[in-house]
């Protein structure tokens, strides 16, 4: 850059280099009573340096942002054109669907798992006008779906190979699915999680006998280690959806539906969550052999949409970054044969917010009692928007629930957002004049409407501002408000979706100030112990940091806000150093809220 870039709020994060890591140690060999025991252990891994044959070379793939494909709510984007059905021995791709169809229907999964309920969500049906049915993978014994894959390629290893036990590398569910199908089928099984995986969760794969190794601070590192030590120990390595084993797994799901519904009339669609595809191509694979007339739609965060994204370039892409959020789904890199099925099958995907998914954790548990994890509720958000955004009437429709492991740190940031997500809340901005009886002034022209929330300050200047939240039955009533502080000359401005403001500015109220050569930052940073001290041994004392806000979310690390003086002659050094914390980070002095909020 010539100059300091600043970037909006919204924009990519600066992807930092990756630092050089120190080669791994481990022993090869187990002895049966080290198998049984529990063995947590923290490791580096190297980089591995594996031959390529000249067959197996490929392009580089593209690498692209998030941000590069928005969609409005509920809109089914990247849609795969109307196909022609397939008469049974018409072509390849007949050949292919009945292969999956074979291995569907005879999968051992339900020596594992159960069949899952498919429930009627009354009240939400009642709002919407539409039949919605979850399909209850959130009740499976480990909590999500995951264990119908592992325990269905893994029934399929041969004796002599199993022996050696399997490995594979996960933060969450697909360990757990490892854990209790190795358990069932009685060899060892290791499962290398990053370091920050939170206690409760490494914990849980512990109790179902597995041998639990830490390595790493992303998912990366740790399956990197993984697949190392599968090969020097002759492992076999379960990956978490890139096998037509673990695909057929979960396409038991499908079968079950399309049973399922067979009393309760047509089916207008089935909404599936969407990380590495595995799950959605399953289900694809069986429900459009039998009902190709049903769509399959994929549901994936915003910010971590990378199905969505290789359906629109018509080739698997990379994020550039991802959204943690809805940590299951939360893939750079959609898999291989996955989306070869998807973008055969799919008929689509549906993009949701944070606060769409955080309002659907309410209404599963207004429904029936039960906490969704994000990635559980992501299908729930998007048949809620999809309806909506069609003007879908009298159908039905099924979700699938897909999980229920939620970390309880973050029940905070879910219960402070579903209103927002669900329209029932709104963040706003009103600048008053600082005269005597404007703040009465402004209590009366918000009128019946419920606030929720109130930040005011005196200020020094001649204009100050309120940050405040109204509690909204509709879009009208926020209208009209909003009209009302206009008449009388009162700016207003609707914040409501900016998560710079609800994530950190609307903590921060207190009075504005400017502070000369400010550079403002938001990192994400790992939950783990020393985080914070390596972090700010980077920049202080070298520079002095004149705003810092840390907002913890759980396992999927907490969101800073930092305000650090630097000149503008030492902004490449401040670069350099932000790169080699690495951590993601992005500039956001332009962010227009934040003028407003805070200067």
């Amino acid at each position: 850059m010539e100059a300091v870039r600043l970037l909006p709020y919204n924009s990519t994060f600066l992807r930092p280099k990756r630092l050089e890591l120190a080669p791994s140690t481990f022993n090869g060999a187990h002895s049966n009573a080290q198998k049984r025991e529990r063995t947590i252990k923290t490791f580096t891994v190297a980089a591995l340096q594996v031959p390529v044959s000249p067959q197996h070379l490929q392009l580089p793939r593209l690498k692209v942002s998030p941000d590069s494909l928005q969609l409005p709510p509920g809109y089914l984007g990247a849609a795969v054109p109307d196909r022609v059905v397939l008469e049974d021995g018409e072509g390849d791709n007949m050949s292919d669907v009945m292969g999956y169809l074979t291995k569907i229907i005879t999968s051992e999964v339900y020596k594992v798992a159960i069949t899952s309920p498919l429930e009627l969500a009354p009240k939400l049906s009642e709002r919407l006008g539409v039949a919605v049915w979850l399909k209850r993978e959130d009740l499976q014994p480990v909590f999500s779906f995951k264990l119908r894959g592992a325990y269905n390629m893994m029934a399929k290893i041969p004796e002599e190979q199993l022996k050696n036990g399997v490995i594979c590398s996960s933060a969450g569910n697909h360990a757990q699915g490892v854990a209790l199908a190795a358990k069932e089928l009685g060899c060892s099984a290791v499962i290398a999680m990053p370091v920050t995986t939170p206690e409760i969760k490494w914990r849980s794969v512990e109790r179902l006998g597995a041998t639990v190794v830490l390595v790493g601070d992303s998912y990366d590192e740790a399956q990197t280690y993984a697949k190392k030590r599968a090969k020097e120990e002759n492992r076999t390595f379960i990956p978490p959806f890139d096998h037509p084993d673990i695909i057929a797994g979960q396409g038991t799901v499908g079968m079950e539906i399309v049973s399922q519904m067979k009393k309760e009339g047509p089916l207008h669609a089935i909404f599936v969550p969407v990380g590495g595809g595995g799950l959605i191509a399953g289900i694809a694979a069986y429900v459009k052999r039998f009902c190709p007339e049903v769509k399959i739609i994929g549901v994936e965060p915003s910010d971590a949409n990378a199905m969505a994204l290789s359906l629109h370039h018509g080739q698997r892409v990379i994020l550039d970054q991802v959204g943690g959020f809805a940590d299951g789904v939360a893939v750079k890199e959609v898999g291989e044969e996955p989306f070869r099925i998807c973008k055969e099958l799919v008929d689509g995907v549906v993009l949701v917010s944070r606060d769409a998914i955080c309002a659907s954790i309410k209404d599963m548990f207004e429904e029936k009692r039960s906490i969704l994890e994000p990635a559980g509720a992501l299908s729930l958000a998007g048949a809620e928007a999809y309806c909506k955004y069609y003007g879908l009437k009298g159908e039905n429709v099924v979700a699938i629930t897909s999980g229920a492991n939620m970390n309880f740190d973050k029940l905070r940031v879910v219960t402070e957002l579903a209103n927002v997500g669900r329209q029932q809340e709104a963040v706003l901005a009103t600048v008053l004049p600082e005269e005597p009886g404007s703040f009465k002034r402004f209590c009366e022209l918000v009128g019946p409407m419920d606030i929720t929330e109130f930040k005011y300050r005196c200020n020094s200047d001649k204009k100050a501002i309120v940050l405040y939240s109204v509690g909204v039955h509709t879009v009208s009533e926020l209208e009209e408000m909003q009209e009302r502080m206009k008449s009388s000359q009162l700016e207003t401005y609707n914040l409501t979706k900016s998560d710079l403001v609800k994530d950190h500015l609307r903590y921060l109220m207190g009075g504005r100030l400017y502070v000369q050569n400010e550079v403002l930052c938001r990192f994400v940073l790992p939950e783990r112990p020393g985080t914070l001290m390596k972090f700010l041994d980077a920049f202080s004392p070298h520079w002095n940091i004149s705003l810092f806000h840390y907002r913890g979310q759980g396992e999927t690390g907490a969101n800073v806000l930092v305000g650090i003086q630097i000149s503008s002659r030492e902004m490449d050094e401040f670069r350099e150093r932000a790169n080699n914390l690495g951590y993601d980070y992005a500039v956001v002095n332009n962010d227009n809220d934040f003028q407003l909020l805070m200067h």
